[in-house]
C-alpha cells in the first residue's frame, strides 16, 4: 500500500506533497530535519492523505496534486 500525502508546517502553513509506503516513518524523516526540502520548516503535520494499491497510481497521484488543479484541489479540501 501506498500513501500520497499533504503536510502542512506548524511553522508558516507552508504544504509538502509526496508519498510514501510508510507514513509514520516518513511523517518522522520530515520532522526529524532529514529531509533537505522540508527541514527549515519544520514541524509537520499530515493534513490530508489518499491510499493506492501500487506505486504507479501514487506517483499519477503525486503527480497531479503538484500541478496547478492539483493544488486547487488541495485548497479546497484542506481550507
Amino acid at each position: 500500500m501506498y500513501t500520497v500525502y499533504v503536510l502542512k508546517s506548524l511553522m508558516n502553513g507552508r504544504l509538502y506533497i509526496g508519498y510514501t509506503e510508510d507514513i509514520a516513518e516518513r511523517l518522522n524523516s520530515h520532522n526529524s530535519g532529514k529531509v533537505r526540502s522540508t527541514k527549515a520548516y519544520k514541524p509537520y503535520l499530515i493534513a490530508y492523505k489518499e491510499e493506492y494499491e501500487n506505486k504507479t497510481e501514487a506517483r499519477k497521484r503525486e503527480i497531479f496534486l503538484k500541478s496547478g488543479k492539483g493544488r486547487e484541489f488541495i485548497k479546497a479540501v484542506i481550507g
